[in-house]
C-alpha cells in the first residue's frame, strides 16, 4: 500500500476544501463582486424610479455576498484542522517513507514544493484567522492591510499549484507513475492489482 487510509482520507478532504475556498474567491472577485454588483443594483433599482447612493448600493452587494464569504471561513476552520491532522500524520502514520536523500532529483523537487503548499496553506491559516478575529486581537487598520494583501498575494501560489498537481499527477500517471490516480484512490499499488 503507497498510501495509508489516513493520509488518502486527507489528501482528498484537502482537495474539497481548497476548491471550496478557490470556489468562493473566484465568486467573491467575480460574480458576487461587489462593485460590479452595486453598480447593477443602482440601475435596477433606477429602473424602477429609485434612486440610492453608491454607498447604500455597495452595503445591499456586500450583504448579498456575505452567506457565500461565512463557507469561506467555515472552509478555513476545516483547512485548520486538516493541517493539524496532516501533522499528525506525519509523525503517527508508519506507511513507509522515502528519506529525502534517496530521492530522485524530480521526487526531491516534488516533495519541496508540498513543504512550500504546506508552509503557505499555514500561512494563509493564520493570516485568514488574525484578519477574521482582527478586532479580538486588536490589530490596527495598517496591520489588517498588509495581512490582507499578504493573505491574497499568497493565495496566488495555491492558484496555481492545484491545476499544476492535476497536471503533473496526470502526466505522471501516464508516463512513468502508472496506477498513481487509482492509488491515490483505493490505496493499492500496481502490485496489489
Amino acid at each position: 500500500m503507497k498510501y495509508s487510509v489516513g493520509f488518502r482520507i486527507w489528501h482528498w478532504l484537502n482537495a474539497i476544501v481548497i476548491l471550496g475556498l478557490l470556489g468562493t474567491v473566484f465568486l467573491r472577485k467575480t460574480f458576487l463582486s461587489y462593485k460590479a454588483n452595486a453598480e447593477i443594483i443602482m440601475a435596477k433599482l433606477a429602473d424602477l424610479g429609485t434612486e440610492i447612493e453608491l454607498e447604500d448600493a455597495k452595503s445591499i452587494a456586500r450583504s448579498i455576498r456575505n452567506v457565500m464569504w461565512e463557507w469561506h471561513l467555515f472552509l478555513g476552520y476545516a483547512l485548520a484542522f486538516l493541517l493539524l491532522y496532516r501533522v499528525a500524520l506525519f509523525f503517527l502514520d508508519k506507511s513507509p517513507k522515502t528519506a529525502f536523500s534517496e530521492l530522485a532529483l524530480h521526487k526531491k523537487g516534488v516533495r519541496i514544493l508540498y513543504y512550500i503548499l504546506y508552509t503557505t496553506l499555514l500561512f494563509m491559516t493564520i493570516t485568514g484567522f488574525a484578519i477574521y478575529l482582527q478586532r479580538a486581537l486588536g490589530l490596527s487598520e495598517d496591520m489588517v492591510k498588509f495581512l490582507k494583501e499578504s493573505h491574497e498575494a499568497v493565495f496566488i501560489f495555491i492558484m496555481f499549484f492545484v491545476p499544476l498537481h492535476i497536471g503533473g499527477v496526470v502526466v505522471a500517471d501516464i508516463k512513468e507513475e502508472h496506477g498513481l490516480v487509482s492509488t491515490m484512490i483505493n490505496g493499492k499499488t500496481k502490485e496489489n492489482f
